[in-house]
C-alpha cells in the first residue's frame, strides 16, 4: 500500500467496529480527504514555448517559466501566459529565482535580467549564458563565463573554480550555500570551494539539481538517481530499487507538507516517511519529461515539463462527493437512449465537449452493472431520483430483447438507425478469410450480419449475444428485483427473467441467434461443456453462470422447473464438480473477464441457495475465485466478498484506498509503465500480455474496468475515451448498502 502524501488515507479514517449478524465488520467514516486533480497549463497552443525548462510561483501567486524562446508569466487565477522577454532577447531560459526580497530574477542565454513593473531590465554588466542563480549576502550568478555577484548597484566578476557546468545554487538549511554541477557538487568554505565527487560521496558526480529536506538532509539529483547528504556525509541513495520511474534525474524540490518531489525524465517520484508514489503520464502531466517544480501557497505543485506546464491541485473531499462528482459526468455524456450507459468518444484527446456516444459489444452488460449500482443506491438511500434511473435503466435492458422481436434472444446493443459507424459494421468475408479464421479457431463463428433493423426502422440492434451479457444481465435483475421493484415493477422483471431463461433451456442451454444456431460464446450446455475439449476452457465458469440463471428464475418465479433443470445439471451432468474449480488459473487460459464474470454469477447461488451441501460447493468455489481475484486491490471484487461470504473483507485498507485514489479525470490517457526503471516485467498471471510483476495504485495506471487486466503494463485510448465511472460507483455503493462505508 503507497501514501505518498502525508495527508492521504490512512490517518484520515476511522476503523471502527460494529455489529451485523454474523460477522464483526470493517466500517469506514467518509471524513475528507486530500484529492489530487491535474489541470493542463500549455504556454501556447504550439511550438518551443511549451519547451518549459524552469519555473517560479512569485507572492502574488503569478507564475513565471524560462522557455526555449524566453520567458512567461502567467498571472495568478488566469489561463493566458504572457511573453515577458523583448524581441530582440528572445532565446532559451535557464533559470528563474525568486529572492528574498520577493523578486523576480532570469537567467537567460544573453545575460541576466530582473523582473520590474516596466517588465524585465537587463542587468548591463552581464552579457553571458547565466546558467544558475542563488542568493548568499546578495544575489550570485552562475555561468560558463563565470560567477557575478552583487554588491549594492554594482556587480562584480570572478573566474569560477569550480567546474563550470553550473546546474543549480542551493542555499541549506543551516545557511550552507551548494553549487550543482555536471562535474560534482560543490560547497563553499570562506573563498574556497568543498568538492564531493567519489562514489562514497556521491551517488554520481553528474548533477542537475539539489533541494534541502526538512529535517535539512540536502538531497542530491542527476544521472543514476538521488543521493542524500547529511552533515556532508552521504547516508542514503534513492534508485529505481527505491521507487525512482527514471534515474535520470532533473529536479527537486520540497513540498509544504514536507514530501520531497524528485522530477525525472519519466515523470515524478513522491517521498514521504519512506513511502513513494509516481505522478506520470498525459492524466497528471503533459509530458513526462519533467525539468523544474514549484509550489504556491495552497500547495499546488507547478510543474515544468517539455510540452508545457502542469499543475497538481490538492482539495479535500468526502466519498459522498467523490461519487456526486462521478455521478454527474455519467449522466452528461455517458447515458444514451433508450438509457444504454457507456463509454464516450473524444474527437480530441481529452477535450470533453468534443464528446460522441458510441457503443460496444457488451453495452448490455455495462448497463446492468449500472443498474445494480443505481439499485444498491436506492436501498441505501431511498432516492426517488435513484429509482428512476434504476428503473431506465431496466426499461433499456428489457428492450434490448423485445426488440429482436423473438421469444427470448437478447440483443448485445442498440443503435439509432441513423448511425453511420459502429463497432463491428456488417460486412462479408471471402472463402479464404473464412478458412483462415477457423483453421485459427474452429469454435469461430462467422456472422456477417451483426447489425439489424428494427420493426419501426428507429434502431439497429446487434447480434451474437454473449455469455457475458447475459450475466450481466442477470446480475442487474437480482438486485434490481429484491432492491427497488414494487409489487407490480417485481412481476414485470421476473416474466423478463423467466423469458430468457426459457428461450435458453429450450434452445438445448444456448442462445439461439436469429440463424437458429447458436452465439459465439453463449453456450452453457452439457454436450459443449463437458464433452467437446474446445469448450474445455469455459467449463467452470459457464457452469457457474447457468446455474445461477437458473436459481434466480426459481427465486423470482417460484416455479419448480427451474429448481428440476438447476438440479439435473448439478448432479446428472456433474455441473456440481465443474464449479468446485471455476476459476482458471492456468496462465494460458486465465483471463479477468472471468473474474468480473464470476463476481458477477456467484450472488445468486450465495444469496437463494439454501441447502447447506450446495451451500458448501459454492463457498469453496468462491474462495478459489477470491484467492485470485483478491490481488487485484478491487473494492468490487473485495465487497463482493465480503458480502457474500458473511466475513470481513481481509483487504478492507486497499478498497478503501482504491476509491479514494482514483483520480476524478475519467479520460482514459495512455499509460505506459513499462518504460519505467522501478518496474519489473512479467508474463504473468495471464502470458497473453506484459504485466507489471507488482500491482500499481490506480493513479499510476490507466482507468480499467473490473474486467481488464490491472497489471497490463501499457493501457489506454490516448486521450479518446472517457469512462462513464461505474467501476467506481458499484463498489461505493455496495459499500454503503452493505455497511463497509459510512
Amino acid at each position: 500500500m503507497k501514501a505518498a502524501m502525508p495527508s492521504l488515507i490512512m490517518f484520515m479514517f476511522t476503523i471502527l467496529l460494529f455489529a451485523v449478524p454474523g460477522r464483526a465488520q470493517q466500517v469506514y467514516r467518509d471524513v475528507p480527504f486530500v484529492q489530487e486533480l491535474h489541470e493542463a497549463l500549455p504556454v501556447a497552443e504550439k511550438g518551443a514555448a511549451n519547451d518549459v525548462n524552469t519555473i517560479c510561483v512569485d507572492s502574488r501567486g503569478d507564475v513565471w517559466v524560462g522557455t526555449q524562446v524566453g520567458v512567461y508569466r502567467l498571472r495568478a487565477g488566469g489561463q493566458q501566459w504572457r511573453r515577458m522577454t523583448p524581441e530582440f532577447a528572445i532565446g532559451p531560459v535557464f533559470d528563474i529565482y525568486r529572492d528574498s526580497q520577493d523578486v523576480i530574477w532570469v537567467g537567460a542565454w544573453d545575460g541576466l535580467y530582473r523582473a520590474s513593473p516596466e517588465g524585465l531590465l537587463k542587468i548591463d554588466a552581464i552579457d553571458a549564458p547565466i546558467a544558475a542563480i542563488g542568493e548568499e549576502s546578495g544575489i550570485l550568478a552562475f555561468g560558463p563565463d563565470g560567477m557575478w555577484k552583487n554588491s549594492g548597484r554594482t556587480w562584480q566578476h570572478a573566474p569560477l573554480s569550480t567546474s563550470r557546468a553550473v546546474r543549480a545554487a542551493v542555499t541549506d538549511a543551516a545557511g550552507g550555500f551548494w553549487l550543482v554541477t555536471g562535474m560534482g557538487l560543490y560547497r563553499a568554505q570562506g573563498e574556497n570551494w568543498r568538492l564531493f565527487q567519489l562514489q562514497d560521496e556521491l551517488l554520481s558526480p553528474s548533477l542537475e539539481e539539489a533541494a534541502c529536506a526538512d529535517n535539512g538532509d540536502l538531497w542530491v539529483g542527476g544521472l543514476g538517481g538521488v543521493s542524500v547528504l547529511r552533515h556532508n556525509l552521504l547516508v542514503k541513495t534513492l534508485t529505481s530499487n527505491d521507487g525512482l520511474p527514471s534515474t535520470e534525474v532533473k529536479c527537486i524540490e520540497r513540498a509544504p507538507d514536507g514530501s520531497m518531489w524528485v522530477g525525472t525524465k519519466l515523470g515524478i517520484a513522491r517521498f514521504y516517511n519512506g513511502e513513494v508514489s509516481v505522478r506520470h503520464s498525459r492524466r497528471w502531466l503533459l509530458d513526462d519529461d519533467v525539468r523544474d517544480i514549484c509550489f504556491d501557497v495552497q500547495g499546488a505543485a507547478w510543474i515544468a515539463t517539455a510540452k508545457g506546464v502542469s499543475v497538481i491541485h490538492r482539495k479535500m473531499m468526502t466519498l459522498a462527493q467523490k461519487d456526486a462528482h462521478f455521478y454527474q459526468v455519467c449522466l452528461a455524456r455517458h447515458r444514451r437512449e433508450p438509457g444504454i450507459v457507456e463509454r464516450c468518444f473524444l474527437s480530441v484527446p481529452g477535450d470533453t465537449s468534443t464528446w460522441k456516444p458510441r457503443d460496444d459489444d457488451n453495452d448490455g452488460q455495462y448497463t446492468s452493472m449500472y443498474l445494480a449500482m443505481e439499485s444498491f443506491r436506492y436501498a441505501a438511500t431511498k432516492s426517488d431520483q435513484a429509482k428512476a434511473d434504476a428503473k431506465k435503466a431496466f426499461d433499456a435492458l428489457k428492450f434490448l430483447q423485445t426488440v429482436t422481436e423473438t421469444d427470448g434472444f437478447v440483443a448485445r446493443t442498440v443503435i439509432p438507425a441513423t448511425w453511420r459507424r459502429m463497432n463491428d459494421a456488417n460486412r462479408t468475408f471471402t472463402p479464404a478469410e473464412i478458412a483462415t479464421i477457423r483453421v485459427d479457431n474452429p469454435r469461430e463463428k462467422i456472422v456477417e450480419q451483426r447489425w439489424r433493423p428494427s420493426h419501426d426502422g428507429t434502431w439497429l440492434w446487434k447480434g451474437d449475444t454473449s455469455s457475458d451479457e447475459i450475466t450481466g444481465h442477470m446480475f442487474g435483475y437480482l438486485f434490481y428485483h429484491d432492491l427497488v421493484a414494487d409489487t407490480k415493477e417485481k412481476k414485470v422483471v421476473a416474466a423478463h427473467i423467466c423469458k430468457i431463461v426459457d428461450y435458453i433451456i429450450d434452445g438445448g442451454y444456448v442462445m439461439r441467434d436469429i440463424d437458429g444456431e447458436h452465439t459465439k460464446w453463449a453456450v452453457w450446455a452439457p454436450e459443449f461443456l463437458n464433452d467437446n475439449p474446445d469448450w474445455r476452457q469455459e467449463r467452470g465458469i459457464n457452469s457457474v453462470e447457468i446455474l445461477s440463471y437458473l436459481k434466480l428464475a426459481w427465486h423470482v418465479s417460484g416455479d419448480d422447473k427451474y429448481q428440476r433443470a438447476y438440479e439435473k445439471l448439478l448432479y446428472e451432468h456433474h455441473y456440481a464438480e465443474n464449479v468446485r474449480r471455476a476459476k482458471t488459473t492456468n496462465p494460458a487460459w486465465r483471463t479477468h473477464i472471468d473474474d468480473e464474470l464470476l463476481a458477477l454469477a456467484y450472488p445468486a447461488l450465495l444469496l437463494y441457495e439454501k441447502n447447506p451441501a450446495l451451500r458448501a460447493l459454492y463457498l469453496e468455489s468462491f474462495e478459489q475465485w477470491y484467492a485470485e481475484a483478491g490481488k487485484d486491490c478491487s473494492p468490487y471484487f473485495n465487497f463482493t466478498y465480503a458480502a457474500f461470504s458473511s466475513q470481513e473483507d481481509p483487504r478492507f485498507d486497499c478498497s478503501i484506498e482504491f476509491l479514494t485514489d482514483t483520480p476524478l479525470d475519467l479520460v482514459i490517457w495512455q499509460v505506459d509503465n513499462s518504460r519505467r526503471e522501478d518496474v519489473t516485467l512479467v508474463r504473468a498471471p495471464e502470458f497473453e500480455q506484459w504485466q507489471t510483476a507488482r500491482w500499481l495504485p490506480v493513479d499510476e495506471n490507466s482507468f480499467f474496468r473490473w474486467d481488464d487486466n490491472p497489471r497490463v503494463a501499457n493501457r489506454g485510448a490516448g486521450g479518446h475515451l472517457e469512462s462513464d465511472g461505474v467501476f467506481w460507483m458499484l463498489p461505493y455503493w455496495m459499500g454503503r448498502y452493505y455497511g463497509f462505508i459510512e
